[in-house]
């Protein structure tokens, strides 16, 4: 089975975006590049379809492919244009991507959606890493950025995958990885109420959730023994210490477990300032 990086477009600048990040990916990886419009039959009479098929040289995709050919001249990338239900066949054409990427938002999200419907979809749904990409220039790659890669761990449940996702591509960029492990106070006892927690008791229980998450890197170490770590242990809500993850990584990695997004992945690509890669359990 052919390896492949696979972009869905619907020719907005958002999808654009996304489309100039998976191609770099591609080349990155030395993948070919499937170029993905679905017109959604749901939306369209049939004297519509008819129409829009009339003006194939102005598709989405056929846009994104003279763009692509004149910033990446070296990239193979392949144009796919299918009608359908857009969620349903671009988790059909990805279900053998090494990535799916999308932008957070599409041409027909509402102005106040910080997550298109299409974008939610697929994260929710795909059995492959997805990878949502914001538009503006924290996607560019310039480089200034602290962190190459950063992930959010649970250090009391680590996502495995997600996990080896984040060291596999540290690995491979020989990068340091910032490895997120946000956690927060317990509820004071109601005697302690309206006191709060002594210094000293809360410096134990960080000192607790260092070691919690000490504990849950050491086989990926162990793995991937070259992958430099900053341990980041932090005081803030999963969703809130994410998104400030977020404003200094290149790629941050989450991982998703069943079939919903959770509050903290929500509030992750709402407001994400770099390209999010959500990895299924």
């Amino acid at each position: 089975m052919e390896r492949t990086i696979v972009v869905g477009v619907d020719g907005s600048a958002r999808s654009g975006v996304a489309a100039d990040w998976a191609a770099r990916e591609a080349l990155w990886r030395r993948l070919p590049l499937r170029v993905v419009h679905v017109t959604d039959v749901t939306e369209l009479s049939g004297a519509n379809l008819t129409e829009s098929r009339a003006h194939l040289p102005e598709t989405p995709t056929g846009r994104a492919m003279v763009e692509l050919a004149s910033q990446h001249p070296e990239l193979t990338a392949e144009e796919i244009r299918i009608d359908g239900e857009p969620a349903s066949e671009l988790l059909a054409l990805g279900a053998s991507a090494e990535l799916l990427v999308l932008g957070i938002r599409g041409a027909g999200g509402c102005a106040g959606l910080a997550v298109g419907s299409v974008a939610r979809a697929v994260a929710e749904r795909s059995e492959r890493p997805v990878v949502l990409v914001p538009g503006g220039p924290a996607c560019t790659g310039t480089g200034w950025r602290t962190d190459k890669v950063a992930v959010g761990v649970e250090a009391r449940q680590p996502d495995d995958e997600a996990l080896d996702f984040a060291f596999d591509r540290a690995n491979h960029l020989d990068a340091r990885l910032r490895v997120v492990h946000a956690w927060k106070m317990p509820e004071p006892d109601a005697a302690l109420l309206p006191f709060a927690v002594p210094g000293g008791d809360r410096a134990a229980l960080e000192d607790d959730e260092v070691q919690l998450l000490s504990d849950a890197l050491r086989p990926w170490r162990e793995k991937y023994p070259r992958v430099r770590v900053l341990e980041d242990v932090v005081l803030f809500g999963v969703g809130e210490a994410l998104v400030r993850a977020s404003g200094r990584a290149d790629l941050l990695v989450a991982g998703r477990r069943g079939n919903r997004l959770g509050a903290a992945l929500n509030r992750l690509v709402g407001h994400a300032g770099c390209p999010v890669a959500v990895v299924p359990a």
